[in-house]
């Protein structure tokens, strides 16, 4: 079965909850699509209003708070927020390349420290961790079991260690200062890791697919051969350029006719950045309008299932940027949109992401609106 594109994004937005809201606990919400992008503190929340009919941002802080949903360091060595009984297996899936990633960094060895000296420490922190702890408090444990003051151990082990964070306070659970506890994982070997990297590519799948290794691996940053053992045995169908693409069996794939409505993406919304080809949501021409250089990804807006330019909150609304023309049905429904987020936003943070700002300035010429007008 060969796929176009447009089928792609229907079956994106279909796994994503983008097709329509659905009424589901928060936890459930952030299962059902796997992985929410959260170095913002904002984002997890701002994902689920745009995925869930009638969501209430407390059941997320609840989640939180119980650790239905854990926020931690998982794939793209980036906080994401999911649900606790992924995060076993992702973690398990992920280890290895956390560990590489920060123990082989030049930051870390140009510190004087060595592999051996963070698996020394390793169960001190686990120890030390079994109740929530301050990021000062960490760091002080490091200094009196290292004898100086080593910023470079706690920023590798906060990364691979299984440690998540705990809620600190709003508006989004989690404050600048943050604090930490322990995940109790069992251990585990080789084969129970390629376990884990089969449940990883089978829940991604399940929220992301049809999908190709590349896409896999973009969204994992695992290596392309582990992924490549971890596909075998999974549905095969072919992409619009003829590039093999992989699928959990009766996964949807609704028709191209499918009506997608609008909706305002926040920052980092996973389903941008879950892929190597980007274009089933983000027309190439705006890829590097909406994904800075710098890696900050903006609050997008969404119509006919692309993104078709950026939001910011002003003047006690929602400024709309528009990069290329939409109709006046598609600024209607923009506005409903942008009516609904205000409130959302009045109980919480009316002006999120304020401090990203700077960016509209560097943006080319566009269609402004201030919604809702």
């Amino acid at each position: 079965m060969r796929l176009t594109m447009r089928r792609l994004n229907r079956a994106t937005l279909a796994r994503q909850l983008l097709l329509r809201r659905e009424r589901l606990p928060a936890a459930e919400g952030v299962r059902r699509v796997v992985a929410l992008q959260a170095q913002e503190a904002a984002s997890p929340y701002l994902a689920l209003w745009n995925r869930l009919e009638g969501f209430d941002p407390a059941d997320l802080d609840a989640a939180f708070a119980t650790h239905e949903v854990v926020k931690s360091t998982l794939m793209r060595i980036t906080l994401h927020a999911v649900h606790a009984g992924d995060y076993p297996a992702f973690h398990n899936a992920m280890v290895a390349s956390l560990r590489a990633a920060r123990l082989g960094d030049r930051r870390f060895t140009g510190a004087g420290l060595s592999v051996a000296d963070a698996d020394a420490l390793l169960p001190h922190l686990l120890e030390f961790a079994a109740g929530p702890r301050t990021k000062a408090e960490i760091e002080e444990l490091i200094r009196e079991r290292l004898g100086a003051h080593q910023p470079r151990m706690w920023w590798a082990l906060r990364t691979f260690a299984p440690l998540h964070h705990v809620p600190t306070g709003g508006p989004w659970s989690f404050g600048a200062r943050g604090a930490f506890t322990v995940t109790r994982l069992p251990r585990r070997g080789h084969d129970e890791r390629q376990e884990s990297v089969r449940h990883l590519v089978h829940r991604y799948l399940e929220a992301f697919g049809p999908a190709s290794v590349a896409d896999i691996a973009q969204f994992s940053l695992l290596t392309r051969p582990v992924l490549r053992e971890a596909v075998t045995g999974f549905a095969q169908l072919e992409g619009p350029d003829g590039t093999l693409l992989y699928d959990v069996p009766d996964g949807p794939i609704p028709e191209e006719d499918t009506p997608a409505p609008p909706r305002l993406l926040p920052m980092w919304d996973s389903v941008l950045l879950a892929y190597a080809d980007r274009s089933r949501v983000i027309p190439p021409d705006l890829r590097r309008l909406v994904t800075r250089q710098n890696g900050d990804v903006l609050p997008t807006l969404l119509v006919d299932g692309q993104v078709a330019g950026v939001w910011r909150p002003a003047g006690g609304g929602i400024e709309a940027s528009a990069f290329r023309p939409l109709s006046e049905r598609d600024w209607a429904g923009l506005a409903a949109e942008a009516r609904s987020l205000v409130k959302f936003l009045a109980a919480r943070d009316p002006a999120v992401y304020r401090r990203y700002a700077h960016w509209w300035d560097k943006l080319p010429q566009a269609e402004v609106r201030l919604l809702p007008a």
